[in-house]
């Protein structure tokens, strides 16, 4: 009797079992698919080897944008050596870096593409205005996107600005300083409004201070070309020859200053406030 008796307990566990599956007071079985799409879908963070990788990288600016003067000076104190070749491979070095110090960062489409237009309209505004020598909108862009964007943004408008708008007036050993050349002058005018000194708190710009760098801007640009030109190619080196050749460039860098002021004059205002509303439609925050 025990073997018969013990049979209808095997079967009867099974049909509980199967009855509570079936019991409309106990909630449904979850799905393996319907748990993993209720989960949130968080971006991955990036890796903390990265970001710190980036943010060295970052802090090398200044060093690295201060080691094309360093290489200048040099050049005038040891006179022997090959001062053109030894500052283009300075400069070539410092843009790649800084380049790629700005690719560490990652920037999404969204943040390149004002970067990349404004870029384009420089090489454009050089290319339209190329029958009128150093009347040109490249440094007053510049300026606005190191002012709008940030103050790397600045120098990679200003440096892209120069090497395409080379492709139209010729490709050479100049244009890695021209890009360097319009790249600080974007760098600096984000420097300047980091620290507050452009945009007021409730976001009206200080005009006077603009116009002012814009003017100071086609000096520095003539004072870094002007530098690689004498001592790069004055032979031999002496004071009235480098006097000679800076007096030959004022009316050139003067032009560009007054230029510069003017393009300011009519873009800054609406361009800042053009670029201001994308970068919040878009949120294009967070670029350094």
């Amino acid at each position: 009797m025990t073997p018969c008796s013990s049979a209808p307990h095997k079967s009867a566990a099974p049909a509980a079992a199967s009855s509570d599956l079936h019991n409309p007071a106990l909630p449904e079985p979850i799905s393996p698919a319907s748990h993993k799409t209720a989960l949130p879908s968080t971006p991955a963070p990036m890796p903390v080897t990265h970001a710190m990788s980036a943010a060295h990288m970052r802090w090398l600016e200044y060093p690295l944008l201060l080691l094309v003067p360093a290489c200048m000076v040099a050049s005038l104190i040891w006179t022997d050596i090959p001062a053109a070749a030894l500052m283009l491979l300075v400069v070539i070095v410092v843009l790649v870096l800084f380049f790629m110090s700005y690719d560490r960062a990652r920037p999404g489409l969204r943040q390149l593409m004002p970067v990349l237009v404004l870029s384009a309209l420089a090489a454009a505004g050089r290319i339209l205005f190329a029958p009128i020598p150093d009347v040109k909108p490249v440094s007053a862009i510049a300026i606005i996107a190191g002012v709008a964007l940030g103050r790397r943004e600045g120098f990679m408008v200003g440096a892209l600005a120069a090497l395409t708008s080379n492709f139209f007036f010729g490709q050479g050993m100049w244009t890695p300083w021209q890009m360097y050349a319009w790249g600080l002058v974007g760098y600096g005018a984000g420097l300047l409004n980091d620290a507050h000194l452009i945009m007021r708190l409730n976001g009206q710009p200080r005009m006077a201070l603009v116009l002012t760098y814009g003017a100071l801007s086609g000096f520095i640009f003539g004072a870094i070309i002007n530098s690689y030109d004498i001592l790069g190619f004055v032979r031999p080196l002496t004071w009235g020859g480098a006097i000679a050749r800076l007096v030959s460039a004022l009316p050139f860098d003067i032009l560009h200053s007054l230029a510069t002021c003017a393009f300011l004059a009519v873009l800054f205002v609406p361009w800042i406030r053009r670029i201001e509303r994308v970068v919040q439609k878009f949120m294009l925050h967070g670029y350094e």
